[in-house]
């Protein structure tokens, strides 16, 4: 898979983020609705928030933020933290219906 790197100035759980990383893993599905520039915005969403890990590893917190609104659409978007690191690397995203 193919994975595209951005920065990004925000803040999540408390964390200051640099960098986005994004996996091609979307375009499987989802190409027609979602573009790297969307995720970009909907990673945006996700300053100032704190959000509680679905799974951990001993490197990786895994996430899914359902009910992300932009421009008056749901989104869903799977996404990790590599702990004690400063990116946020997104798994895949996907409009809701």
């Amino acid at each position: 898979m193919n994975r595209r790197t951005y920065p990004v100035d925000i803040k999540v759980n408390g964390h200051r983020v640099k960098t986005v990383i994004i996996d091609s893993h979307y375009e499987l599905k989802h190409s027609a609705t979602i573009s790297d520039k969307l995720i970009l915005e909907l990673v945006q969403l996700l300053d100032g928030g704190d959000f509680a890990a679905e799974s951990t590893t001993l490197s990786y917190e895994y996430y899914t933020t359902d009910n992300l609104l932009f421009r008056g659409k749901r989104y869903r978007m799977i996404w990790l933290i590599e702990k004690n690191e400063l990116f946020i690397g997104v798994i895949n995203a996907y409009r809701r219906r």
